[in-house]
């Protein structure tokens, strides 16, 4: 399982804004993640609102029990253009 946090907020941001410039909506699979804090959720957010301009959605995953936990603490699966599935 893998992490996300600051130290990997470089790698993951260069893949947001690729991910960004697609065109479409996009799909995060979190199922693979086992521990996440806040500067992932922050990331996301920026997606979703930026996603949201373009007129597209930003889909949330498979995201474990720690990880969907700390999505609803910080509010985004409340955030216009984004869903959370299983």
């Amino acid at each position: 399982m893998g992490q996300e946090d600051q130290l990997t907020a470089g790698s993951r941001r260069r893949a947001l804004s690729r991910a960004l410039r697609a065109g479409c909506d996009v799909v995060v699979d979190l199922s693979g993640l086992s521990f996440a804090d806040s500067s992932l959720m922050v990331d996301l957010a920026v997606l979703a609102q930026r996603l949201r301009v373009q007129g597209q959605a930003l889909l949330l995953q498979g995201a474990q029990p720690q990880v969907h936990r700390l999505i609803e603490l910080m509010g985004v699966h409340r955030l216009p253009a984004v869903a959370v599935t299983g």
